[in-house]
């Protein structure tokens, strides 16, 4: 019996150790799990920012190329319209 009462303390404290690892692991796991989780947001929001300036390049290009077919034409139309009373009116 003496040597029950000696291992008494002795197996609480292994028992509190083993106690203590297994809460380190789950919070080791749940902590891990935390830092993947804010690795993928990071990925999606800088996913989300590239698609986002890719649609305002892509805007800009077409305004671009609007303002430069309709100046283009604007000019083809007024130089053929000149060039017509140049040679009618002689």
């Amino acid at each position: 019996m003496a040597t029950q009462i000696g291992n008494a303390p002795a197996e609480r404290m292994r028992q509190s150790l083993d106690q203590f690892e297994e809460a380190f692991e789950r919070e080791s796991e749940i902590e891990q799990r935390r830092r993947q989780a804010l690795r993928q947001r990071a990925a999606n929001r800088s996913r989300a920012r590239r698609i986002v300036k890719g649609e305002q390049r892509g805007r800009v290009r077409f305004s671009v190329l609007a303002v430069a077919l309709t100046a283009t034409s604007v000019t083809v139309v007024v130089v053929m319209f000149e060039t017509l009373a140049w040679l009618v009116g002689g």
